[in-house]
């Protein structure tokens, strides 16, 4: 599929490769550093959490969570919501140029708007690679693979048009395809340095600009590669780098979308690297596609999330002059003993999608299906897969918190009674309790 293929190229999330991903993790052995330095990490005891093997399913979803609404894409489109109003779209052409457009759309009246028909560098060989939005605006990436050049500029928008576009950087191959994120008035994007260039031993960086200016700042240095892309959640923005300490940490880190200071952070055990994080209703959630022999309670494969809300009361990190800030010590502390002492639940499967959070349904991604899990209550359920879909099924578009959650799935199939079906289907859903 070629977006999928596109994707997989620059490192973001290729789908059928999540799928491939999917069929099983891996098992990660590592002795725990002692270059800590009294670093305080996330301590989770074995008998804190549990699966959705201790829950009861609930057998109707249609009791518990309502379609409201549907459309149906190009076969091959992706999307990706984070906000109640507004989804970005990626949509393929059935032209050599370009290869796709960039729709909005809306999540209540299912209206598709087609905000960017072509690249802005389309003259000079770019296309459109990633998009992200939101309620105030839109962020996308573009390259030309042939030169290895990329772009990323944004646009203010009113959810069915979009302002003039406004680069916000430009790079080469020394770095990788930049990570988006679309969160408040801005648009954010993660700049890491490829593995094997000559930039390797640079610093990874999170930036920001309001949508539509070319007033770019950045607002988080780490030195060493963050692990997830930037996750637009409620209000903010999460990442992953790397602890300021010796060893390898990485610590879960939320920012403030209006101010970029750090609001929560936890530091994870030595060398645990999420796949996945993200930010909802009870704090931090993060994913991992390996096995580890240490670690407790969250060693093993699957989705994290503390089962009730956890409140970090500790001062945010202070920007320090040359732009670089990261959590003070006092609050990796207050993260490590307030998300310690929290139960927690895990969602046992390979993760393939960040998690979501509809109203008190935690949102996963299953092998085919998407799940929605009540942790405090211990039910769950899962949305139906419709037929002739790809190999991952049915995904999960949506990330942070809201009263929406989107899905979407990708469907070729020819039912014996009536017309083939060849095309993208996105569903809107909302909780019926």
């Amino acid at each position: 599929m070629l977006l999928t293929r596109r994707h997989f190229l620059y490192g973001a999330a290729g789908l059928a490769a999540l799928a491939a991903v999917g069929a099983g993790g891996y098992a990660a052995s590592r002795a725990a550093s002692s270059g800590s330095g009294g670093l305080a990490t996330l301590k989770v005891p074995e008998s804190a959490v549990f699966t959705s093997e201790d829950c009861e399913q609930i057998e109707d979803p249609d009791t518990v969570m309502r379609l409201i609404t549907t459309k149906e894409l190009p076969y091959g489109s992706l999307v990706w919501a984070n906000d109640d109003d507004v989804a970005a779209c990626l949509m393929p052409t059935d032209q050599a140029r370009p290869l796709c457009t960039v729709g909005l759309l809306s999540l209540s009246s299912g209206t598709v708007n087609t905000v960017l028909k072509q690249a802005v560098g389309q003259d000079e060989g770019f296309e459109v690679y990633d998009v992200r939005a939101c309620s105030r605006g839109v962020v996308w990436a573009e390259a030309d693979i042939l030169d290895g050049l990329w772009r990323v500029y944004s646009a203010s928008s009113d959810g069915a048009s979009i302002g003039q576009p406004a680069l916000l950087e430009e790079g080469t191959t020394d770095w990788e395809m930049p990570t988006l994120a679309a969160s408040g008035d801005y648009a954010w994007w993660q700049v890491l340095p490829r593995l094997e260039g000559p930039k390797k031993t640079e610093a990874s960086l999170l930036k920001r600009a309001p949508f539509g200016s070319t007033q770019a700042e950045k607002v988080y240095s780490s030195n060493g590669r963050m692990t997830t892309p930037p996750c637009a959640v409620e209000g903010g923005v999460v990442i992953t780098p790397r602890a300021a300490t010796s060893g390898t940490y990485y610590q879960l880190t939320r920012l403030d979308a209006a101010t970029a200071q750090v609001t929560d952070a936890v530091v994870l055990p030595s060398s645990m690297r999420p796949l996945e994080a993200a930010y909802g209703p009870t704090g931090f959630s993060f994913a991992f596609d390996a096995i580890y022999n240490y670690g407790d309670g969250i060693k093993n494969l699957g989705t994290y999330v503390p089962a009730s809300a956890v409140s970090v009361e500790a001062p945010a990190a202070e920007s320090e002059a040359d732009g670089d800030s990261s959590p003070v010590r006092t609050l990796d502390a207050a993260g490590a003993s307030a998300y310690g002492a929290a139960p927690w639940f895990r969602f046992p499967r390979t993760p393939t999608a960040p998690p979501a959070w509809c109203g008190k349904w935690f949102m996963v991604k299953s092998t085919k299906a998407v799940c929605g899990i009540d942790p405090e209550s211990r039910r769950y359920f899962t949305l139906d897969v419709k037929n002739g879909t790809d190999d991952y099924g049915d995904y999960l578009a949506s990330t942070g918190s809201g009263s929406r959650v989107v899905t979407f799935s990708n469907i070729d199939y020819t039912p014996l009674e009536g017309d083939p079906q060849h095309h993208c289907l996105v569903r809107v859903w909302s909780p019926a309790e």
